[in-house]
């Protein structure tokens, strides 16, 4: 029957994969508490599980051809599991490697960014940065190569003098934002400094 005929060719398809996807086969009257969590109304009923989830199910026999396709399905990307090792890497090179492979990655691109930013190259993290969409790490990433591009020694004293600016100056403001996003929300100084600019501003 069915159950015969798809047997090898879930065992074939599944062998190719290495071990990356594996088959798992359970008879349904030596296990009735694993149909009835299943709810299987017939057999052979297969379950493709990933991550802990089922995310496909299909009753009944199936040609080699879709059950190679789904299998296929399953493995991982191999660009995305490249450039996890390459993010992991972490040296310059492999970074750049990772955004030459994937130019629109976030955590590829700011990754790089970052050490750009500490290795004196925050102007060439900035080329980089544009590219993304403004996330709050994107942002922060900016903030931190445009102070490196031009840093302050005494940040206090900075926010005083471009607090003076803010209203009329795109510039200034834009600094004074970038020096409160540098310091973060766990510098006690940034709320009362943000609050110092609202006033100014409205």
């Amino acid at each position: 029957g069915p159950c015969k005929s798809l047997t090898p060719i879930l065992e074939r398809a599944t062998a190719a994969t290495g071990g990356q996807v594996e088959l798992v086969k359970l008879n349904i009257d030596e296990n009735p508490g694993v149909t009835q969590a299943f709810h299987v109304q017939s057999i052979p009923a297969v379950f493709v599980i990933k991550d802990g989830k089922v995310i496909h199910n299909f009753t009944g026999g199936q040609s080699d051809q879709y059950v190679q396709q789904l299998v296929q399905a399953l493995l991982p990307d191999p660009t995305q599991s490249r450039i996890i090792e390459l993010l992991a890497n972490g040296t310059e090179e492999a970074l750049r490697d990772a955004v030459a492979l994937a130019p629109g990655n976030e955590d590829a691109i700011c990754t790089l960014a970052d050490l750009l930013i500490r290795t004196g190259k925050a102007e060439e993290a900035l080329t980089f940065l544009v590219r993304l969409p403004e996330t709050d790490r994107v942002r922060k990433l900016g903030a931190m190569a445009r102070l490196a591009m031009n840093p302050v020694d005494n940040l206090d004293v900075e926010l005083v003098a471009l607090l003076l600016r803010v209203k009329d100056d795109e510039v200034a403001r834009r600094e004074y934002l970038d020096i409160l996003e540098t310091m973060g929300p766990a510098d006690p100084r940034t709320s009362k400094y943000r609050k110092l600019l609202t006033t100014k501003l409205f």
